[in-house]
């Protein structure tokens, strides 16, 4: 797997992630939810460094020039509910891929640590021959996007695979590394060393969907 970390070099995109992590600012819903989408935007634009291009003549006022530009089939796909704001942020990018939308939480069993992924909601095109980006911003344990993508197969097999985060756990990382093709890329802002007993990325921010949208409404 080729693994992009934009977080080994410095940039602006310290600051959107120092004010998802702040227990001060992440208050501000708002202002969480446009981090996660500005951060969209950064990998989507890292991750266009990688696609196919072709040259095309474009005709200006006074004249003409010739440009690459991308040819990707792209299907844009992002977990819910979390993924809603890196959805809108990559899509800001990516404006003419088609999308699909998927929803995956984890079911916790009798022990707080002991749980399985629980797909649901599905809908999508077809993504044979085409670009996948499967997007959710927190790559915990890994198991959700392994789910996800296993979902996805009946839709055809893509021609390649980009995987986006926002915040991962090196656990998740190797997790996905096990589960993936060699030649998918994985393109995220940072990484953190450890999960809790719990799987919560360790020092991470807290709960991505609740920060973004607010506290689920518990059964």
């Amino acid at each position: 797997m080729h693994i992009h970390n934009l977080s080994e070099e410095n940039s602006i995109l310290n600051t959107f992630i120092s004010e998802m992590r702040d227990i001060n600012i992440q208050k501000d819903r708002m202002r969480f939810r446009r981090n996660i989408e500005r951060i969209g935007e950064i990998l989507g634009y890292e991750l266009s460094k990688t696609l196919n291009y072709k040259t095309s003549t474009i005709t200006t006022p006074l004249g003409s020039c010739d440009i690459a530009l991308p040819k990707n089939d792209i299907v844009l796909c992002s977990i819910l509910r979390a993924g809603v704001p890196l959805h809108h942020g990559l899509l800001n990018y990516f404006d003419d891929a088609q999308n699909a939308f998927i929803s995956a939480y984890r079911q916790h069993q009798k022990k707080p640590e002991s749980f399985e992924i629980i797909v649901e909601y599905l809908a999508c095109p077809s993504l044979e021959g085409k670009t996948l980006i499967l997007a959710d911003p927190m790559l915990a344990t890994g198991q959700s996007m392994v789910a996800t993508f296993e979902a996805l197969k009946p839709f055809g097999t893509p021609k390649e695979i980009h995987l986006v985060s926002v915040i991962g756990a090196q656990n998740g990382v190797d997790y996905i590394k096990k589960h993936f093709k060699s030649d998918t890329h994985l393109w995220i802002a940072t990484v953190d060393e450890q999960l809790n007993d719990k799987g919560y990325i360790i020092p991470g921010l807290g709960d991505a969907g609740d920060l973004a949208f607010g506290e689920k409404l518990q059964h």
